[in-house]
Formats: structure tokens, sequence, C-alpha cells
């Protein structure tokens, strides 16, 4: 890699060794007034992954260079001091968004040379790239619209073709796994943990903020099949014009929160209620979403009996005590499920392959 694609993707494994060649100590990255543009940058990208979008500009020059590369691992170490898995979600997310913007502006044989760092062997013909199903599969599997169902993709030898667009998309997704899983950091030496604290800080109260504004959880796509029983009936009652109790109101208000549905999404679910008026019902879900300043979770399942909100109890709902905790679990199961049908397709595609493989001998 050249020295501008070193700062614009930080995570790559040649970046490892360019980062030791520089002989910066963990003390010096800290705590010398040399890398204070590190240090600030590296605030800076943590902060802008809370914020929206990590902004990357185009290099300036060496001084620029330094501190954009060592930028990064000071982002990792305030990200492993905040230690929180929905924050490390995020910033990950973030990170890769980020590198994908510039992927996209790459050639071809640089995008070959990338994806070869994440394990994948592809080739490029007619501006189309093809990789194997196993690397498709792996990388396509977070995605949740169908289009990257491995049934809807071009499948030649057990090889996906897919589109230079696609390609980064897949790039991507291997991005933010590896930061992902570059966290947790173990044994964080104490001296650092207060060296951080006051970025910690700062970074947990503006989490708290956007927690605030955008909902508490972090379950992906709000997947309404898999809420609870109490929850599927509440929501049938509002679209069948049927008035919920108050109780019933704000434990399906806070649930949906929750679960990532925003404020605008939930008030037009009630928009249909008998009752309804819209000032009145929008202030009472942002005021259950944080805008006085407190966060309002949904009820305990306890909780939920004793207001006789309890409705249509299944098998899971005995192994449980919060509604969150039930759509959690058949997030889980679904993506066992998911995990297995993987494994067939897996399995179908290798065993076609034996098939071709034994024409073309014959």
């Amino acid at each position: 890699m050249d020295e501008e694609h070193i700062a614009l993707y930080p995570f790559a494994s040649e970046v490892s060794a360019y980062v030791e060649s520089l002989r910066v100590s963990l003390e010096s990255l800290l705590n010398s007034p040399a890398f204070r543009r590190s240090r600030a940058r590296g605030m800076e990208r943590v902060m802008q992954s809370i914020e929206g979008e990590i902004e990357k500009p185009l290099m300036k020059d060496e001084s620029w260079l330094l501190s954009e590369t060592l930028s990064y691992p000071f982002a990792q170490i305030l990200v492993a001091c905040v230690d929180e898995q929905l924050f490390t979600k995020r910033y990950a997310l973030k990170e890769a968004e980020a590198a994908s913007k510039w992927l996209e502006k790459e050639s071809t044989d640089f995008l070959l040379e990338f994806g070869e760092d994440f394990g994948i062997q592809a080739e490029v013909e007619a501006l189309q790239f093809s990789m194997h199903f196993a690397d498709y599969i792996r990388f396509s599997s977070s995605i949740r619209e169908p289009i990257w169902k491995l049934t809807n993709r071009q499948l030649r030898s057990g090889m996906v073709v897919v589109t230079k667009k696609d390609f980064v998309r897949l790039l991507q997704e291997a991005t933010k796994e590896r930061i992902e899983k570059s966290f947790p950091i173990p044994q964080i030496p104490s001296e650092v943990s207060s060296f951080c604290a006051p970025y910690v800080a700062e970074i947990k109260d503006k989490f708290e903020i956007h927690k605030k504004k955008y909902g508490t959880a972090d379950f992906g796509a709000v997947e309404p099949d898999l809420f609870p029983p109490c929850i599927s009936h509440a929501l049938a009652n509002i679209q069948g014009g049927v008035n919920l109790a108050h109780s019933m109101r704000f434990a399906t208000t806070s649930f949906l929160l929750s679960v990532g549905m925003s404020v605008d999404e939930i008030l037009n679910l009630f928009n249909v209620s008998p009752d309804f008026d819209a000032e009145v019902t929008l202030y009472q879900i942002e005021h259950i979403a944080g805008a006085t300043g407190n966060i309002y979770k949904p009820p305990a399942c306890d909780t939920m009996r004793t207001y006789g909100n309890c409705i249509g109890r299944d098998r899971l709902c005995e192994k449980i005590n919060h509604p969150l905790a039930y759509y959690e679990k058949k997030i889980y199961l679904k993506n066992k499920e998911k995990e297995r049908e993987k494994e067939k397709e897996e399995e179908k595609v290798k065993q076609e392959e034996k098939e071709e493989g034994k024409e073309k001998k014959e």
C-alpha cells in the first residue's frame, strides 16, 4: 500500500507492520506532545462515529499521514475503554462505511488485493467480480435484503458473480467484522484507563444522548414477526381501531422504541386509533423516548401480568421474564436457522461442483 492507502485503511494487515516500523510506544502515543494531533484525531473519529459519519480527508502532507494513521490505534483504545458492545458495533460499522466510500473509487486491481487481505479470492471479467460461494455467504449473511441471498445470485462452478458496487459492499462487511473482532482488548493497563477516563466520559455522554434520540438497543432491522404475543396482540388491536389501556400503550411504545423503531414510525402506527390526537401522541412517544431526560424501558413480564397485559403466552414465554428478552431470543433462534440453511446451501453447491467435475472427466 502507498502512504495514502495506509491512512485510509488503517485496519488492513499491511498497516500493522507499518505502524510497528514507526516504533511509537504506547506511552508516547498517550503522553507525548508530538502525538497530540493523533490523539485529537482519534477522539474526533470516535465522536464522528456517534454523530453519523467518519470523515476521511485527502492526504495533505507527511505530518497528516502520521496523525491520521496513529489516530486509529488511539481510537481503538478509546473504544476498548468505553467497553460497551452496542457502541463497539456502531464504531465498527461507521469505520467500515467510511472505508467503503473510498473503496468505491479504487481500481479493480486494488480491490482484488484488498479482498485478499480478508481471504477473499476473486477474479474480474467484463467489469464483473466473481468470488467463491463460501466467501460470498460469509460476508453477505449479515445483509438482510433478499437480493443478497445466494439463491438470487448468478452461480458459475461454485463462483458467485457480483458487480463492483456489490463487491465493495461485501468488503465493507468484511471490514466491519474485522474491527468488531478486534475487541475487547484484554487487560488494558490501569494507567491507560486512567489517562483515557476524561475522553471516555465525554464519549459516553455523547452516546447516551444518541441512544435517547434513536433508541436503546441494537437488534438490527425491526422484525415484527418475532415480537412477543403481548406486543403482537397490542399492535393488532391498534390496527383494528381498538383503544389500548394506558399501561399497554406505554408498554407497546417503550418496546418499539427499544427495538429500534423511530418516533415517527410509532406515531404512524397509532394514527388509526379512534381517539388519535397527533400532538398528544407525539408528546407521549417523545416523553417515553427520553425527551425529558429519562429513557423508559418496557415493563417486565411480571408487571405486564399485574396490569392484565400478558396475552397469549406461548412456550417461549415460560422461559423468559421480559418482552425484550423474548424478542432477542427469537432473533437468536432465527439466526441459528439461517446458519443451518447456509450450511445446507454450501453442501448443495459442493455436491454440484463434485458432479460437475465428474461430468468433465467423463
